[in-house]
């Protein structure tokens, strides 16, 4: 059976990339972390790997604004491998500070000339949220036509840990907003524990129509703010002793589904 190859891709201020591998070891992956020097020298390809993993972290610490240089590298610097990437029927996803970047470089929501319509930015509330929330899955009821391919086999609402001071997200203008939901990339939005969408606390940072995550047209491009390689384990739930037999390690099914999906297409 092939274990996919997955690539784990840091810079200078990542600094959730070996938790990420974890996710991805556990959910049966060949990971391997890499800096991105690697591939911008072409000492590394892309085309080694099935799976492109951007972790969270404060890559280049955040200047200018959250994942923004590291945006920059992939959009002038590797943009043609990693749309040949795509266009392959390969995956990425993006979490927290890999979300940021997605979004700025333009591979999402996935415009053909790479303009950037959305974005993330400072949270409402003016601080760094870190705690844990409930996402909805905007697609949890047609499982059978459920478009990423990271959100299959979901439980309806899912409990995930968010840590960002820039994490609301926006879009260029309405037009943008209602591409998102006729091509159904609206991927998880913030809730109640009975999926039902408020305001703050419950959406931590403000973001239009409570958007936590979003997946190109292809549903092969996720990004997300929440955290799923910090739910991994039961354990690591923060009320883990109630939890019945089976509950908990939400996260784990996002890797699982990227990985299963290689393994049937390659």
């Amino acid at each position: 059976m092939l274990k996919p190859k997955v690539c784990v891709l840091r810079s200078a201020g990542t600094n959730c990339d070996q938790e990420t591998a974890a996710a991805f070891s556990l959910a049966g992956a060949a990971v391997e972390l890499l800096h991105i020097n690697s591939l911008v020298s072409a000492r590394r390809t892309f085309d080694e790997f099935h799976i492109l993993a951007l972790p969270g972290g404060f890559s280049y610490g955040d200047d200018v604004a959250s994942g923004k240089i590291f945006a920059n590298e992939l959009r002038f610097k590797l943009a043609d491998s990693l749309v040949k990437f795509i266009a392959e029927g390969k995956l990425i996803i993006g979490i927290c500070n890999g979300f940021q970047i997605l979004v700025k470089s333009g591979f999402l929501p996935g415009d053909i000339n790479l303009s950037q319509t959305t974005s993330l930015i400072i949270n409402d509330s003016g601080k760094f949220e870190s705690r844990w929330v409930y996402l909805k899955s905007s697609v949890v009821s047609r499982q059978s036509s459920v478009k990423c391919v990271w959100a299959k086999n979901l439980p309806e609402v899912i409990y995930l840990p968010v840590a960002h001071g820039e994490g609301k997200f926006v879009v260029g203008d309405k037009q943008v907003l209602n591409r998102l939901k006729i091509n159904n990339q609206i991927v998880f939005q913030y809730s109640d524990a009975a999926g039902n969408f408020s305001g703050y606390p419950d959406n931590p940072n403000g973001s239009v129509e409570n958007i936590a995550g979003i997946c190109d047209q292809t549903g092969r491009v996720l990004g997300l703010m929440p955290h799923p390689e910090r739910h991994i384990h039961g354990a690591q739930h923060p009320r883990k002793d109630e939890l019945k037999p089976g509950e908990g390690a939400e996260g784990l099914q996002i890797f699982k589904n990227g990985v299963d999906f290689i393994r049937k297409h390659f």
